[in-house]
């Protein structure tokens, strides 16, 4: 792979994104950033503060000062606030509903971006996020929409929140934060989701995340041979 080789997964809550692009960069040999995990810590610095993750006022001055940041280790993408890793404290309901809502604000968004591309222009990478072939890297040599049913999407999730420990959660909860994210992640005005004009959709539903990873490489292969 080139040096800067740049694939760039886009999709909805619990569309597969992060399993799948975990397994394509293992598979590829590159790096695999999670953007979403970033706005996850954000939202988790505004709630041990107090703040509203809807306060925008709030999130703007919280934002200039807050010190996120990506550091790649032998087991991965690891989070961190400061210098606390925060990788097992952003999975919960909480977390996720706060990480849509601070995502909404242009402020949070613009300084992502800026971390997120420095890492883009140092390493071959496998990016997901809900932004990343629209905004954050739209020269990725390969773009890719992954979408599926909410039904389908909520079990996923239900199903990682269990494995993960979390068991207080029901489904109907998973199923309704799904929705919430999905309509506030698609109005917003701020970079909202959609595909990038040039990416290849691939709806999920019902197909298994090695099959979903054999027809990313697929339309890998088609770039290299063009």
């Amino acid at each position: 792979m080139d040096k800067k080789t740049a694939i760039a997964i886009d999709g909805p809550a619990g569309a597969g994104k992060s399993t799948i692009a975990r397994m394509l960069a293992e598979k590829l040999g590159i790096v695999y950033i999670d953007t979403g995990a970033m706005y996850r810590a954000v939202a988790l610095e505004a709630v041990r503060r107090g703040i509203d993750t809807k306060d925008r006022k709030k999130l703007e001055e919280m934002v200039r000062e807050v010190d996120i940041s990506i550091k790649l280790t032998g087991q991965g993408q690891a989070v961190f606030l400061g210098k606390e890793n925060v990788n097992h404290l952003i999975r919960t309901p909480e977390i996720s509903i706060g990480s849509s809502n601070v995502a909404a604000v242009p402020e949070v968004r613009k300084k992502m971006v800026e971390l997120q591309r420095e890492i883009a222009g140092t390493n071959s990478i496998v990016m997901d996020g809900r932004d990343i072939g629209t905004r954050v890297i739209p020269d990725a040599g390969l773009k890719i929409f992954l979408t599926a049913s909410v039904e389908e999407r909520a079990k996923r999730r239900y199903k990682e929140l269990n494995e993960a420990g979390n068991t207080s959660v029901t489904l109907q909860e998973v199923e309704d934060d799904i929705r919430y994210r999905d309509l506030n992640d698609m109005t917003r005005d701020c970079d909202p989701l959609r595909p990038a004009d040039d990416a290849k959709i691939l709806d999920t539903t019902g197909i298994p995340v090695e099959q979903v990873v054999e027809l990313i490489m697929e339309e890998l292969y088609k770039l290299m041979e063009d």
